[in-house]
């Protein structure tokens, strides 16, 4: 069924679950998108939405404006306004529109890691052999929680004026002015009515009480202040200045900055307490094409599965801002499962989370004597060894031994835990925090906690009394003990340490959502891993009356590989948003660094493709891939036709004469992307790919194909080599893939084009069909 029909059945089915005496009566917000903006005037844009809101509200333009939100009108078309499903509905049959859907929440995919990746000390960031000065002239649009601008990460000593093109603003609002935008942060903005129509709270009315710091009970600033911290994170994290002592409570101290810290910073806050909606997202990326950005970041995205390519804010702001070459940038997510990866649009880079060498533990002494390390950012620490029991044994009133087991609010008996540790459980990929876990057992009267967590045990938290968490196999050892030893078991916990090099690394982080692509198996997803597992950086003092803070997500993750991109534009300021993904992907490595193969917490098993895209990323190969897989726009055309679009929807969206008849290819495996993917192979499956040279001052290059081959599957290359004279050249090959053992599910393999030490590596992933389909692809 074609995506428009799809959008207008997926209206009328949710209409239909509506009491019937209530149909169509009740208003929410609905984006209604249409498509680029083909250099129309904005005002004419505005009058026309009007036009269409009021032929809905029965000609009513007073009504037209009470109902309207925003008009998106720079990067693409559209608004954004109250709605009822019937009026949905008929919106959604204009002409001219390619999709209407509902205001979807969208949520946070919630220092030493550039030491780790391998890049330079301090702010020079000088890479031998290339400069990357001109990343003073290479600005970051950051849609997240806003920024706190007094940050020394943020501060603009000894940067130039602000780059002739920048076109932004610095909005006013509460606790924020024009003066808190500099040299640094040059630009702040944000969007708030897409939140307030849907949380039905308007901002301005919240309270809050100075005195509480209670991270759960503060409220956002009416301005692009942050006072939730991520957004502050993410942005020192890709673009923060060198602090000389940068710390969490005195943990992991040292010099920290980020990956491209004279890069100019704007924001775009579109994320409140509950999340970040559609309607506000929509509007900051129009309002970015227009400012003049070079690299989007988002640290957001939908919960898994994901929607339509149309039907998603992120995928359309970013369509629209890669067709104008802006490179952005997006977190996998932290669903941690197989097919749970979101931000799926090819045009996207999408980053999964891996580890560092360096781990935050606390030393856990048992009362015989056994050391045991956990993992914690708790600075608390106990002066004594004290009785340990299970918290299974101290349930409180209705609850029962299992519940009060995973110590939940109310569980606990006071008598049963006052003065002891408790051993506590983590219910696998729950959502519940451990944080408010050692809240329960301090409020109990309990001294410590152990918690036993096998899925995220190397996620490091800031419990608020002396705890730790340990895996399945070292709590059960635990367990043991405590029931050999019910009198007199004793265990003391000690404040946290930050340990370098203790265990192999990178890691793909157990959170980290994984592939396959769930909306088009032919595309790769993740694209590549960075660090995203207890990342230090700045923070908004506002929760915590902290400047630096330990986080670790997808969203951390994500900024690693803007940063890097910020890089690659500094040295290479023509490269398209392809050609930079491009770069990123095919000089990862897929190995730690023991050189071993790169593995998957929290099990160790062998990591693959789906977890961590084309591998970990490298940022100074990234600067001279040699050979890039570059992709025009017409691409993604030919893409949109290859999985259904029509050609009415297809012009709709680029608002030009584009046509599925006689595109480049006819199946997405074919999209010139940095790798292969083949998801029903049935006998034999052939597809092209165009290699760009990008080599300067280069003479004759001759690159030679070395395949590993996914198991059960032939692999042919055509040509065997390849040859370039010229920067710029490009050279098209094929591969071949011919099915010649049998296998079960996704096997995985690599073709690498070899020239001297450089390294062009592809992906390639196969899945053969059921034997008993046959034919061919």
């Amino acid at each position: 069924m074609a995506p428009s029909n799809l959008l207008l059945l997926g209206l009328f089915l949710s209409s239909l679950s509506l009491p019937h005496l209530t149909l169509f009566s009740y208003a929410k917000v609905f984006v209604v998108y249409m498509g680029s903006t083909d250099n129309e005037d904005p005002n004419e844009i505005v009058f026309r939405n009007h036009r269409i809101l009021s032929s809905v509200h029965s000609g009513s333009f007073e009504d037209a404006q009470a109902a309207h939100l925003y008009s998106y009108k720079h990067g693409f078309k559209g608004f954004a306004a109250k709605l009822t499903q019937d009026q949905a509905l008929q919106i959604a049959k204009m002409e001219g529109v390619v999709s209407v859907f509902e205001n979807t929440k969208r949520t946070l995919h919630t220092t030493h890691s550039w030491d780790f990746i391998g890049l330079a000390e301090k702010e020079t960031m000088e890479i031998p052999g290339f400069s990357t000065k001109n990343q003073v002239n290479v600005i970051i649009g950051f849609i997240d929680t806003g920024i706190w601008p007094e940050s020394p990460s943020f501060r603009d000593t000894g940067m130039p004026p602000v780059p002739a093109g920048w076109k932004g603003i610095c909005q006013s609002g509460e606790a924020f002015n024009s003066s808190n935008c500099n040299r640094k942060v040059i630009g702040a903005r944000y969007y708030h009515s897409g939140y307030e129509a849907e949380e039905h709270s308007n901002l301005e009315n919240q309270q809050e009480d100075e005195n509480d710091d209670d991270p759960r009970k503060k409220v956002s600033f009416r301005s692009p202040r942050d006072s939730s911290g991520h957004g502050s994170h993410t942005a020192s994290t890709a673009a923060g200045r060198f602090v000389e002592n940068m710390s969490y409570k005195g943990l992991a101290g040292g010099g920290a900055r980020g990956g491209a810290p004279m890069a100019r910073i704007a924001v775009y806050k579109t994320c409140w307490d509950s999340g970040c909606y559609d309607a506000d997202i929509l509007a900051a990326f129009d309002d970015a094409v227009r400012d003049g950005v070079h690299i989007m970041s988002l640290s957001l995205g939908p919960d898994a599965p994901q929607g339509d390519y149309f039907s998603d804010a992120i995928s359309i702001g970013s369509f629209h801002a890669v067709s104008r070459g802006i490179t952005v940038v997006s977190s996998v997510g932290n669903e941690g499962t197989k097919g749970s990866a979101t931000n799926l649009a090819p045009w996207l880079i999408t980053v999964a989370a891996s580890s560092t060498d360096r781990e935050f533990t606390s030393k856990i002494v048992m009362g015989n004597g056994v050391k045991v390390k956990g993992e914690s950012l708790s600075v608390h620490q106990m002066m004594a060894p004290a009785r340990i029991i299970s918290a299974s044994i101290a349930n409180r009133g209705y609850f029962t031994p299992y519940q009060s087991s995973y110590c939940l609010e109310s569980s606990l008996n006071h008598t049963k835990t006052r003065g002891k540790v408790l051993l506590c459980r983590h219910a696998e990929r729950s959502t519940e925090s451990k944080l408010a876990k050692s809240e329960v057992v301090k409020a109990a009267g309990g001294v410590g906690m152990i918690l036993i967590d096998e899925t995220d045990k190397d996620v490091a938290i800031p419990f608020v009394i002396p705890a730790a968490i340990v895996g399945k196999r070292m709590g059960n050892r635990i367990l043991s003990y405590i029931r050999n030893n019910m009198r007199n078991g004793t265990s003391r916990i000690f404040a946290s340490n930050a340990k370098l090099g203790s265990q192999p690394a990178p890691r793909v982080a157990s959170f980290s959502s994984k592939g396959p692509n769930a909306l088009t198996p032919e595309i790769l997803k993740p694209d590549i891993a960075a660090p995203g597992l207890n990342i230090l950086a700045a923070w908004s003092p506002a929760v915590g009356k902290m400047n630096f803070n330990i986080l670790s997500g997808t969203s951390m993750a994500c900024p690693h590989v803007t940063g890097i991109v910020a890089l690659i534009k500094a040295v290479n300021p023509t490269w398209s948003p392809s050609a930079i993904k491009s770069a990123i992907m095919t000089t990862a490595t897929v190995f730690d660094k023991n050189g071993k193969p790169m593995r998957v917490n929290p099990d160790g098993r062998r990591g693959n493709a789906f977890d961590y895209g084309s591998g970990f990323v490298d940022p100074t190969a990234v600067l001279d891939p040699g050979l890039v897989y570059d992709t025009q726009p017409t691409d993604y055309k030919s893409f949109l036709c290859s999985i259904g679009y029509t050609e009415k929807l297809l012009r709709l969206i680029t608002r030009d004469n584009s046509t599925c008849n006689n595109q480049a290819f006819s199946v997405p495996s074919s999209l010139n992307y940095p790798a292969i993917l083949v998801p029903n192979l049935k006998s034999t499956f052939s597809v092209s790919r165009t290699l760009t040279n990008v080599k300067k001052h280069a003479k004759r290059t001759s690159y030679r194909a070395v395949v590993s081959t996914p198991h059960g599957i032939e692999v042919g290359v055509h040509p065997r080599r390849i040859a370039f004279t010229r920067y710029g050249q490009k050279v098209n090959f094929t591969v071949t893939f011919k099915i010649s053992a049998p296998s079960q599910g996704y096997v995985f393999g690599y073709l690498q084009w070899k020239h001297r030490n450089s390294r062009v590596t592809t992906p390639l992933i196969v899945r053969a069909a059921p034997s008993n389909l046959g034919g061919v692809v």
